[in-house]
C-alpha cells in the first residue's frame, strides 16, 4: 500500500513538472512519437512484404521442378517453348520413373478466347495430368477436379480460375455450364480456389485447366504431340537438386546431346526466386528499422536537450531539496522519472501513429499490413529504455549539485 502511494506520488510529481512547459514537453514527445510510429510501421510493412513471398513460395507446389521445353540463352532468355517439339511424352514418362520423383504431369498450354453468352474474356489455358493437383496443392472452390478417365478419354471438361469466372458469370453458378474456347465446346466442372498474384506478377486465378488430351487433340491438333513443359514434384526438399541433376542428365541422354552442346531443354526452381525475395526482404527490413531508429536517436537527444534546460531551471528547486534532506538517488530517481514519463508518452502515440499508417499503407499498396503484435510490448519498452539512456545524464547532474551553490542559484 505503502509502495502504491508513493509510486502515485512520484508519476503525479513527474506529470507535474513537465506540466509546466507543456510545448517544450509536447515537441520532446512528438519526436520519439515519429520514431516509435516510423518503427512500428517499417516492421510491418516488412513483415507483409516476406509474408506475401512467404504465400506464393507455398503456392508453387511441392518441392517444385519446373522442365520447360527450349534452351536459354547466355543472357539468361528463354528461346521458348511453343514450337519446340523435342520434348515428348516419352520424356514426361522416363522422368516420372526417376526415383527421385514423386509426382509428375506434361504439360501444355496457349492462350484462348473464351465465351460464355454475350460474355467473353482472353485468357491463359493449361493442358495437364490429374497429378497437377496435387503438385501445385490446388484446390477447387465448388464444383470437382477432373478425373484421370477424363484424361484418358480426352472428355471436354474445364476447371476455370476465378477470374475467369467473375468476367464470364459473375454471379451465376458456371458448375455444369457450357463455354466455348477457341471454337470448341467444353463442359465447366469445377471453380478453381483463388491463388492471388504469382511471384512474377501475373494472375493465377486468370486460367483455364483442361486435360492434356483434350488440350492436343481440340485446341493444338492431332499433329502436335510435343510438350511445353513437365512439372514435377521431388520426393522431399533436399532432394530437389539431385533430382535436377538426375533429369538433366537423362534428358540429355535421351535427346542425344554431346558434351559441350547447349541443352534444348531448361529446369527451373522457382521457389529460389522467391526465397531469395524473402532473403531480401528480411534484410531491407532491418535496414529500414535501422534507418527509422535514427529519428528515435534524434527524438532521445531532444529528451535530453529538455530535461538539461529543466534542471538549469529548477536549480534553486533542487538546492531546496537537497538542503532539507533529500538523497541525491531521490533528486536523480525525480529527474529520470520524468524522462521515462516524457519518452513513454511519446512511445505511446507512436504505436497509434504507426497503427494509423500500417492501415493507410495497406489500403494504397492493395496489402494486409497489420500492426505487429510484439509492438504493444516493445513501443513502450523502447521508449523506457530511450528515457533512461538519455535522462541518466541530466538526472545525474540533477543529483550531484551543490547544495550551498544551488540555493544561490537565480
Amino acid at each position: 500500500m505503502m509502495w502504491r502511494a508513493s509510486a502515485e506520488l512520484f508519476v503525479r510529481e513527474a506529470v507535474r513538472a513537465l506540466s509546466r512547459n507543456k510545448l517544450r514537453s509536447v515537441l520532446a514527445a512528438i519526436a520519439i512519437m515519429i520514431g516509435i510510429g516510423a518503427v512500428v510501421c517499417v516492421v510491418a510493412i516488412g513483415r507483409a512484404g516476406a509474408s506475401r513471398a512467404e504465400e506464393q513460395l507455398r503456392n508453387l507446389g511441392e518441392n517444385f521442378v519446373w522442365i520447360e521445353a527450349g534452351s536459354r540463352s547466355p543472357s539468361g532468355v528463354r528461346t521458348g517453348s511453343h514450337g519446340t517439339t523435342r520434348l515428348t511424352m516419352g520424356d514426361a514418362h522416363a522422368v516420372g520413373r526417376e526415383l527421385l520423383i514423386k509426382r509428375m504431369t506434361p504439360n501444355v498450354d496457349g492462350s484462348a478466347h473464351v465465351v460464355n453468352g454475350n460474355r467473353n474474356w482472353h485468357t491463359h489455358w493449361r493442358g495437364i495430368d490429374v497429378t497437377y493437383f496435387e503438385i501445385k496443392q490446388w484446390d477447387v472452390s465448388s464444383g470437382a477436379h477432373f478425373l484421370e478417365n477424363d484424361v484418358i478419354s480426352a472428355r471436354s471438361v474445364v476447371l476455370i480460375g476465378e477470374t475467369v469466372r467473375e468476367q464470364l458469370f459473375g454471379e451465376e453458378d458456371p458448375i455444369g455450364q457450357v463455354i466455348r474456347i477457341n471454337e470448341q465446346l467444353f463442359q465447366v466442372v469445377g471453380v478453381l480456389a483463388r491463388k492471388g498474384p504469382s511471384a512474377f506478377g501475373s494472375d493465377q486465378d486468370d486460367t483455364l485447366i483442361l486435360p492434356w488430351t483434350t488440350a492436343q487433340m481440340k485446341l493444338r491438333g492431332r499433329n502436335a504431340s510435343w510438350l511445353d513443359d513437365i512439372l514435377c514434384s521431388a520426393i522431399s526438399q533436399e532432394a530437389v537438386n539431385p533430382a535436377i541433376d538426375q533429369i538433366t542428365a537423362l534428358l540429355r541422354q535421351r535427346h542425344h546431346i554431346q558434351p559441350g552442346q547447349e541443352d534444348d531443354f531448361n529446369i527451373r526452381r522457382p521457389d529460389e526466386i522467391i526465397k531469395a525475395q524473402i532473403e531480401t526482404s528480411h534484410t531491407l527490413e532491418v535496414l529500414l528499422i535501422s534507418i527509422a531508429s535514427i529519428a528515435l536517436v534524434v527524438g532521445g537527444i531532444g529528451v535530453m536537450n529538455v530535461m538539461l534546460v529543466s534542471v538549469t531551471e529548477r536549480t534553486r528547486e533542487i538546492g531546496i531539496r537537497l538542503a532539507v534532506g533529500a538523497t541525491e538517488g531521490a533528486v536523480q530517481m525525480q529527474f529520470l522519472g520524468e524522462a521515462v514519463m516524457l519518452t513513454l508518452f511519446g512511445g505511446v502515440l507512436g504505436l497509434f501513429l504507426g497503427a494509423a499508417a500500417c492501415v493507410a499503407l495497406g489500403r494504397i499498396l492493395g496489402w494486409s499490413t497489420p500492426v505487429p503484435p510484439d509492438a504493444f510490448a516493445v513501443a513502450p519498452l523502447v521508449s523506457t529504455v530511450v528515457g533512461v539512456f538519455f535522462g541518466f545524464y541530466p538526472a545525474r547532474r540533477a543529483a550531484r549539485l551543490d547544495p550551498i551553490a544551488a540555493l544561490r542559484h537565480e
